[in-house]
């Protein structure tokens, strides 16, 4: 029989307590982690989001009270009375209250618990899918809490910057019409307006631009986004930007607010201090050096291009490259010839041919001299030209790719990823943030000839690269502004056009009928008759960046209940049929899948 907590309020938590509180009356809550009854005494180690604090039972414990604690089993619910004391001679000093326990004169169990299909506890194994079953059981993890707990210190900090700097917390609409913004919407069907459809919100874009069109100046909000796309570890089909937008602004007034925001934010919830202005490099630079445009920066191994030194050698990989308007480049892994075999750089080879390259070649130096997999080719000295160029030494190994830039630049900045992780590069306890400036506006689209958009329609082109628009449209760059992280893309934003004349002029250059834009964007294009301020923004991952300050793995660790990688919920079984009811009320019938 459950019993209720009439006539008693909690007092602390359990992990608050310490040697501070000795001789203290306290009143706790929560579940029990383990008992151990060792016939006179016994132990219940009592857990709540703050931790654990033990509680005692022995010779001076009421029989009825030391009865009900033999009853207890693991995950019951309970409440204790009692009085703070030292322990004796069983300090745990893997416990943070380990110095103390609580000698209960009280307990109530105020819900028993049937035994749990796995422990709950980090450092045991259980498979994923029966942990996402039992989510309910998995979020009491220690682990687990200390990651919600940091998204929670994310999102109050994101708050009161905001706040404090003048922002508007703003809400927008969660049921919208169906924009293209890059991902396949989600869309729910209306009953009332029988075929038609509203869509769940890719982001609250030209909502905030038409609150900075209708005065709001600042606008923040912690918006809830959908995107019907394949999953990935780092994705999830909704998810929460940090959302801003900021009026009568340029770049640099909205990468300043952000930055201030970052510093904020490893100040108050990591305990670092970031000095200084946080690095630029543009799209041209990123791709040049690191083949990313979000590179991982906690390490070296920098791409450099050889093309100069070997557009005439006799090896025809290299030179037909160059002749072609392509380039060969190389990245260089220090001290490494010991765990790059011969064996490990064919794995490497396979992994490159499935990125798109056509090979690998490479320069490996373990004896007096260097060998390499294409040295009969050279001339003499070609080789010594290549390894000074590259600053190699012995013991270095360096991955040479030949190919159009499209193909050479992310096959080695892919490369470099793995072997920034395969020889222990990168520094788990380091933040690397830096801004990636100035991507390409447009992007060739070789199956159609034509030219395709990178970003959206509403993106404002560099001043100087207008006169390019028509004519050389891979010249042209956008106010775009990306902030990465340990190469992961935490945040993206550029700086909206304002100009009714040359939004409707991008709309036909992305080949958009007035038609479509009148059925898709009408409204907007409307509100921008009237008086649109120069604004710009940006939308900051949440969830990403609680995945990263956490140090987890996926941002299944930092999601409450989460999505799988078919996009559906383990635990309540979701997506799942509706009744024939509810289909008729909203005009739809299901096609049987052939």
């Amino acid at each position: 029989m459950n019993e209720t907590i009439k006539g008693l309020r909690r007092s602390c938590y359990c992990g608050e307590l310490g040697e501070a509180n000795i001789g203290e009356e306290v009143t706790v809550f929560g579940w029990c982690q383990r008992q151990r009854d060792l016939g006179g005494l016994i132990f219940i180690d009592l857990r709540d989001r703050t931790g654990i604090v033990q509680l005692a039972f022995g010779g001076d414990t009421q029989e009825e009270t030391f009865r009900k604690a033999a009853s207890v089993r693991s995950e019951y619910v309970l409440a204790a009375v009692g009085e703070v004391r030292r322990r004796d001679g069983n300090v745990n000093d893997k416990m943070a209250t380990g110095a103390v326990e609580i000698a209960v004169r009280e307990l109530r169990i105020l819900s028993e618990a049937q035994t749990p299909p796995f422990e709950i506890g980090d450092g045991r194994k259980v498979r994923e899918e029966l942990a996402l079953k039992y989510r309910y059981l998995d979020l009491r993890r220690p682990s687990l809490q200390a990651n919600m707990l940091m998204r929670h210190k994310i999102a109050r900090t994101a708050r009161e910057y905001f706040y404090e700097n003048g922002f508007y917390e703003l809400e927008t609409p969660m049921l919208i019409k169906s924009t293209p913004e890059g991902a396949r919407d989600y869309i729910v069907p209306s009953r009332v307006h029988r075929g038609c459809f509203y869509a769940l919100p890719q982001s609250p874009q030209i909502y905030k631009q038409l609150l900075m069109l209708s005065g709001f100046d600042r606008y923040i909000q912690l918006a809830r986004c959908f995107r019907d796309e394949d999953l990935r570890a780092d994705r999830q089909p909704e998810f929460t930007q940090i959302d801003l937008e900021m009026s009568f602004v340029d770049t640099d007034d909205v990468m300043d607010m952000l930055e201030g925001f970052i510093v904020r934010l490893m100040k108050d919830v990591m305990g670092r201090e970031i000095t200084g202005k946080l690095p630029r490099l543009t799209y041209a630079e990123a791709m040049d050096r690191y083949g990313s445009d979000k590179p991982d920066t906690r390490f070296g191994m920098e791409i450099t291009n050889i093309t100069d030194l070997v557009k005439d050698s006799g090896f025809g990989v290299f030179s037909s490259a160059a002749a072609s308007g392509g380039s060969v480049r190389a990245i260089v892994a220090e001290n490494a010839a010991d765990v790059l075999t011969r064996k490990e750089i064919d794995r490497l080879t396979e992994h490159a041919k499935g990125i798109g390259a056509k090979g690998l070649a490479y320069i490996r130096w373990v004896d007096e001299a260097p060998s390499c997999s294409f040295g009969k080719f050279l001339g003499e000295g070609e080789l010594e030209g290549i390894t000074g160029r590259l600053s190699m030494k012995r013991g270095d190994v360096a991955l040479i790719v030949a190919d159009a830039d499209g193909v050479t630049l992310p096959t080695l900045g892919a490369l470099r990823l793995m072997l920034g992780k395969k020889l222990g590069l990168t520094d788990e306890n380091r933040f690397d943030f830096l801004w990636i400036v100035e991507f390409p506006f447009f992007e060739y689209n070789p199956e159609t000839g034509g030219w395709d958009a990178m970003h959206h329609p509403f993106t404002m082109p560099l001043e100087e690269c207008l006169p390019y628009l028509e004519t050389q449209p891979g010249k042209v760059r956008a106010k775009c502004y990306d902030l990465v992280v340990n190469g992961v893309e935490l945040c993206s934003g550029s700086i909206r056009i304002n100009d009714p004349a040359l939004q409707e002029k991008m709309f036909d250059l992305l080949g958009l009928g007035k038609e479509e834009i009148e059925n898709k964007f009408g409204f907007l294009v409307e509100a921008y008759k009237y008086g649109a301020p120069p604004h710009g923004g940006a939308g900051i991952g949440l969830d990403r960046l609680a995945m990263i300050l956490c140090g987890a793995d996926s941002l299944r660790d930092v999601i409450c209940f989460p999505k799988v990688q078919n996009a559906g919920e383990v635990m309540s079984s979701c997506p799942a049929p509706v009744s024939e009811i509810q289909l008729e009320e909203l005009g739809i019938t299901v096609r049987p899948e052939e």
